[in-house]
């Protein structure tokens, strides 16, 4: 597996990331530590998890669970130097129970939020599960627009300066907020964000949605001018659906896509893939790993070693300029 360089901090990352979200809950601890063991044996490096994975999967999961088994399995193998290791604050639900069968935005508002207390509560908690002295890198997981941005910033500098997290990164967040996070910084000399971490893929999302955590052509167009952040691209296969056109009738995942642009790039995606003689989200993917403007770490999350491998398999899909050029100008 390649590195590429994360912003222009100098440090170079495995060009997939591993989400761990579901280590601890949907996924058992012999599969989790089988899985995390693979991926650095194939040269990955950059493990992404929160202080909320996973408390939604079933009663009794409260969040956490997913730093708590990193935590064993860095404890296990000694490999804590060979990992850039990355969780979050701001998502977590301080009462999950009560939280349970609710909407999505009555879930959104039972978030811990980025206050200044939440921030040095979450990193302590976190490196304590984790059992490390320091995380590689820190997000705020959901812009908090509740809490002063000079009072989150400062106390993430604080951080830094105390050597608990080396770098920081901001995710679900809009473009003009992060210029805005990116002018107070460079205004008081605080750490600004080198990673932005939000949903992205091969489908663009359609016209007038209003969506912060998904990239936008404006978003795009930042990112590019902007090359000392990184995009962090989570969901980058969809939960699947680009393989299986009943799943994507009717699928959550396809509502802010759906449209004639969507249809145009399912039908050249699958051509293509066709062609290639490979799975559209292992194509898509690939695509991924060829995109340089802006950079992008596409970050996988399987539940199953079944669905590791195959996501994995993307490093093994050849593609040349011609390829990219044609899935790049598919669209209405």
């Amino acid at each position: 597996m390649r590195t590429v360089e994360l912003g222009r901090t100098g440090e170079q990352v495995s060009q997939i990331a591993l989400g761990c979200m579901l280590m601890g809950t949907l996924t058992d601890e012999a599969s989790s530590f089988e899985m995390l063991d693979r991926y650095l044996d194939a040269g990955g490096s950059f493990l992404d998890t929160a202080n909320c994975y996973a408390w939604w999967p079933a009663p009794g999961n409260t969040g956490g669970e997913s730093e708590s088994l990193l935590g064993r399995w860095l404890a296990r193998g000694g490999r804590r130097d060979q990992v850039f290791l990355a969780t979050k604050c701001g998502a977590r639900i301080p009462d999950p129970e009560e939280a349970r069968g609710k909407t999505w935005e009555e879930v959104q508002a039972r978030f811990e939020g980025a206050s200044g207390d939440t921030i040095r509560r979450g990193i302590d908690h976190s490196l304590r599960r984790l059992g490390t002295d320091h995380v590689d890198l820190y997000y705020v997981h959901v812009d908090d627009r509740s809490t002063p941005l000079t009072e989150t910033l400062s106390v993430l500098a604080d951080i830094v300066r105390a050597g608990k997290a080396r770098y920081i990164g901001w995710s679900n967040v809009r473009t003009w907020r992060l210029e805005r996070i990116r002018q107070l910084c460079d205004r008081h000399g605080w750490p600004a964000p080198v990673a932005v971490q939000q949903q992205h893929s091969y489908l663009r999302s359609r016209a007038g949605l209003d969506q912060k955590s998904i990239v936008d052509g404006e978003q795009l167009d930042y990112l590019r001018e902007h090359e000392d952040l990184t995009l962090i691209a989570y969901s980058p296969i969809l939960k699947g659906v680009y393989d299986d056109p009943e799943k994507r009738q009717g699928h959550d995942i396809m509502s802010p896509y759906e449209g004639p642009d969507a249809e145009a790039r399912l039908a050249a995606l699958t051509a293509l893939a066709a062609e290639l003689d490979v799975r559209p989200t292992q194509l898509v993917l690939a695509w991924l790993l060829h995109q340089t403007s802006p950079s992008i770490v596409p970050l996988i999350g399987p539940r199953t070693l079944d669905q590791y491998d195959s996501a994995m398999s993307a490093l093994d899909v050849k593609l040349d300029a011609a390829h990219v050029e044609r899935l790049d100008a598919a669209g209405a």
